[in-house]
């Protein structure tokens, strides 16, 4: 992501400068050149914010798919601790059996 940003950015300000530059060396009125300056700016801006916009949805998107992959495995890992917590009753169960069945066995 910070590749695309940065590639991102300096696309854009090679544009706005190379626009200014060509804006301020053509032969047009004060005014007219103003205006282009203008233009170029809000175009400038308004790139730089569709830009901005995509890369907000892409980390959104990436935050989501990351959100689900972590309920995902938190699940997957709950569902494994209640089916170890079973086999570990059960194997003391078991012992408790034996120690009780071995208990009686030296009472007698």
């Amino acid at each position: 992501m910070s590749n695309n940003s940065n590639t991102i950015a300096a696309i854009l300000a090679g544009a706005a400068v190379g626009a200014a530059i060509g804006i301020l060396f053509a032969p047009d009125k004060g005014s007219k050149t103003r205006a282009k300056i203008k233009e170029g700016i809000d175009d400038a801006k308004h790139n730089l914010q569709d830009s901005f916009e995509a890369s907000s949805e892409v980390l959104r998107e990436k935050f989501t798919n990351a959100t689900h992959n972590l309920d995902g495995t938190l699940n997957d890992l709950l569902s494994n601790v209640s089916h170890k917590t079973e086999e570990v009753i059960t194997f003391l169960e078991s012992k408790l059996a034996d120690l009780k069945a071995q208990n009686a066995k030296l009472q007698k």
